[in-house]
């Protein structure tokens, strides 16, 4: 079975899932965005996924991102080759998953205004799972609803191996910028 159609399979169940668990009151995106930056001396690195999906259940705040690590564009062909058989492992760790909640959201009043929320959970990439605390915003936008968080990850914290040789090349610390546009299912 080719990946593309096992991934669509298997988000569509975890989506029914979702529904089945939490209710109605669904919003999602296929199509939201991670970025991370490394920055050393010796040169910056950047990398863009626009494959992020994201469920976010409007009763409950709970919500999950999954990120599909092959996805994840670079500026240079041997960086992205490098990143996916050497770093991240994608063929044995083909996604990265997040799982939380939205910390007080019985008490939110989400406006077209940004807001400022603390999200919670559990963040799993390499096959590490690490519960994390961040801070982010959230807010509507015509008929959906937008956030939009940074943080920073340590590569060691995820069991990320960095070859001796490239170590003064990639970031010990790498910054992550999340944002989705969710409408409702």
């Amino acid at each position: 079975m080719p990946v593309k159609l096992k991934n669509l399979i298997f988000l569509g169940f975890w989506l029914l899932s979702y529904s089945l668990c939490f209710g109605k009151e669904l919003f999602i995106t296929r199509e939201g965005t991670i970025e991370f930056f490394s920055s050393t001396l010796i040169e910056d690195i950047k990398a863009v996924n626009s494959q992020v999906s994201c469920v976010l259940n409007k009763t409950t705040g709970e919500f999950a991102f999954q990120v599909p690590i092959k996805g994840f564009a670079f500026k240079n062909a041997l960086m992205q080759e490098h990143f996916n058989e050497n770093y991240l492992e994608s063929d044995l760790y083909p996604k990265s998953v997040f799982k939380g909640k939205i910390k007080d959201w019985k008490d939110l009043e989400i406006s077209d205004k940004e807001l400022d929320i603390t999200v919670e959970g559990e963040l799993t990439i390499h096959g590490v799972k690490r519960n994390i605390i961040e801070s982010a915003k959230i807010w509507n936008a015509e008929d959906k609803i937008a956030g939009e968080c940074k943080f920073d990850i340590t590569v060691a914290d995820y069991n990320i191996k960095i070859p001796r040789i490239l170590r003064d090349n990639i970031a010990k610390i790498i910054e992550v910028s999340v944002s989705v546009s969710l409408k409702k299912k």
